[in-house]
């Protein structure tokens, strides 16, 4: 039987999500408490990746399993064991061919400035004391909208079959005294969203022109683009599946 499990987590302690040898991840830490309440060496595949100190307001996993009798007790139990930062929220039986990753219709990411110091959001919002432009990143940001090709947001040397992804959405908010990217797709290609946000603050600076903005994208190049935003401040907000989500 297959199980998703919905979490989110606190990605400052992580190297991001994905187990690694020589550094704490998310899934090292799931997979080894899912092992030690099943008794069975369990191993998970997520909806996707978060890179180092990225955090996730909702994340979704899937394992096999043929021998849980009640998933909430599993649920309050894994919670049980599992670091503060990392919570489970849920976990259901699904088909037996569902995939988190590969099923997942639709993604959300948020990003997160602040440019009054606070120490009560440091490790969680991006400090950026300059102005910004709010109207100038936003007339930016709806270029993305007719934009299929993102080889300049993609970090040099990723291995994408393709670098094509369907945005649905792309806009800041201002609420109170944060500022919040909320972007949308179908899929996203490695650091996109980072290097989208560190680009569209220059915009935002006055360095890069709209014009200059739509040759940044026209170009597929990223060496063309900014640099990119700190992790800290990066959000995965929502993932969506047709058969979970409304």
């Amino acid at each position: 039987m297959r199980y998703f499990i919905e979490l989110s987590y606190l990605g400052t302690a992580y190297h991001g999500w994905q187990r690694q040898n020589n550094a704490p991840t998310v899934q090292e830490f799931v997979e080894d408490g899912l092992s030690t309440i099943l008794r069975c060496k369990t191993v998970v595949t997520g909806c996707g990746r978060t890179d180092a100190g990225v955090h996730a307001k909702q994340f979704y996993l899937h394992f096999d399993n043929s021998d849980i009798e009640n998933p909430e007790k599993l649920a309050f139990a894994l919670n049980g064991i599992l670091p503060l930062d990392i919570s489970i929220h849920g976990i259901q039986e699904v088909k037996d061919d569902a995939h988190t990753r590969f099923d997942a219709t639709a993604r959300s990411y948020e990003y997160w400035i602040h440019q009054k110091k606070n120490p009560f959001v440091n490790g969680l919002s991006h400090f950026f004391r300059l102005n910004l432009d709010i109207e100038a990143m936003n007339e930016a940001a709806k270029l993305l909208l007719s934009t299929t090709e993102f080889g300049a947001f993609c970090k040099a040397g990723s291995d994408n079959k393709t670098m094509h992804c369907d945005v649905s959405e792309a806009y800041w908010e201002v609420r109170e005294e944060q500022l919040i990217f909320h972007i949308t797709a179908d899929r996203f290609l490695r650091n996109m969203v980072r290097a989208i946000v560190g680009t569209l603050m220059s915009v935002g600076q006055g360095l890069t022109s709209l014009g200059k903005f739509q040759e940044i994208i026209n170009s597929q190049n990223r060496s063309e683009a900014g640099l990119s935003a700190p992790g800290h401040g990066l959000y995965l907000a929502k993932i969506k599946y047709d058969y979970i989500n409304e």
